[in-house]
């Protein structure tokens, strides 16, 4: 068994590093309140994240005041100035109301404060309960800020690359114990629960989520029970996240015995793809020129075997920006964490495979976070 490791969480310092950084997009907007009830964001700014099943809420003025609204009781060590605990469970029962509960009490402590007239919320989730407590003292005109967050979250944080380090962490003993137990016969599903016991052995606290892909001659999905055949190449695109903050890394694995030459020379020019991301990849390059080049590169072996994106970045969410994806103008910026996972599929490779690597872009290129070997 994996020993775990000592517990991580972000740093209040940085949280408030983080709070000013919202503040400057408040100014530039000209508005006066942030009122944001999605836990990512409430974990960005605090450094607390409501439990999955209870709600929550951050308030932050234009003059740097901070209040959290949190679930039940008041956390340690967060980067708030008043914290307000409503109760999300009666004798034990959670609430289903917590939304206008958490609405009610951001509606009392605004009264105690000054009356903002133009508001930032998430449009994707701002709802009737939050709007009318925020409408305290007259009309007040909404903006949504969500984009601007989006793009602020792009440039990781130190406390929140320790976070992904310990979910990439995660990963990699997972990758081991694959090594160790993939075999033929073996069900998918046996792979997976064995693959969660090994990332929570790591984690030493139940995961935030683990990823999709656990299925074997197949590109991907989560898994069944059918038992894996010699030849087969399994592919395990793990996303396992550690108290909110996610890794995405894959690797592709030969069920017995040595690769076929038609698999080793797929997974030749699929390392080909990382390669050169890693020589291309720095501040101002376009993601939809790496993507393209990707594709020539793999198209030269099979044409359109190469079926999905390039990558994306990930942290608080698994697929954020930047994208490494035609439908997106995205462009690389200083501080980003992305995937790249360029695959190749057909009948003969039985059926797949995907390579997965995680990246930090630096002022003069990438650092690479993983480090389990690719070999099939």
């Amino acid at each position: 068994m994996s020993k775990p490791l000592s517990p991580i969480s972000l740093d209040p310092t940085h949280c408030r590093e983080r709070q000013g950084a919202l503040l400057g997009v408040l100014d530039s907007l000209r508005v006066d309140r942030a009122v944001l009830t999605r836990p990512e964001h409430i974990q960005y700014l605090t450094g607390f994240r409501p439990h999955r099943l209870m709600s929550g809420a951050v308030s932050l003025d234009s003059d740097g005041h901070c209040l959290l609204v949190s679930p039940n009781c008041v956390p340690d060590s967060v980067a708030a100035d008043d914290v307000i605990a409503f109760e999300a469970q009666c004798h034990a029962t959670l609430r289903q109301d917590q939304p206008r509960a958490v609405s009610e009490a951001i509606q009392k402590a605004h009264q105690q404060r000054p009356a903002a007239k133009r508001v930032g919320v998430e449009f994707s989730c701002f709802g009737p309960h939050l709007r009318d407590a925020v409408c305290v003292g007259g009309d007040v005109e909404f903006v949504d800020v969500e984009p601007a967050l989006w793009s602020l979250r792009r440039r990781k944080y130190p406390d929140e690359l320790q976070m992904i380090g310990r979910a990439i962490a995660c990963t990699e003993a997972m990758y081991a114990r694959a090594r160790e137990l993939i075999r033929p016969g073996i069900t998918e599903i046996e792979v997976f629960n064995a693959l969660h016991a090994a990332a929570v052995e790591v984690a030493g606290e139940p995961l935030t989520d683990l990823g999709n892909d656990y299925q074997c001659n197949s590109p991907g999905g989560p898994p069944r029970g059918r038992p894996a055949q010699s030849g087969e190449l399994f592919i395990l695109d793990l996303g396992p996240a550690y108290r909110g903050y996610y890794a995405d890394n894959c690797r592709t694995f030969v069920v017995s015995g040595p690769p076929t030459d038609e698999q080793h020379k797929a997974w030749e020019r699929i390392v080909a793809v990382l390669d050169m991301i890693e020589r291309t990849v720095r501040p101002g390059v376009r993601c939809q020129a790496v993507f393209q080049k990707a594709c020539d590169m793999l198209d030269c072996y099979c044409p359109k075997s190469f079926c999905h994106h390039l990558g994306h970045g990930i942290g608080l969410f698994p697929h954020e920006a930047p994208h490494l994806n035609p439908h997106w103008d995205d462009t690389f910026e200083e501080g980003d964490v992305f995937t790249a996972e360029p695959g190749l599929y057909k009948p003969e490779l039985r059926a797949g495979i995907r390579l997965e690597q995680n990246y930090r872009v630096t002022a003069e290129g990438v650092e690479r976070l993983t480090s389990f070997p690719l070999h099939l």
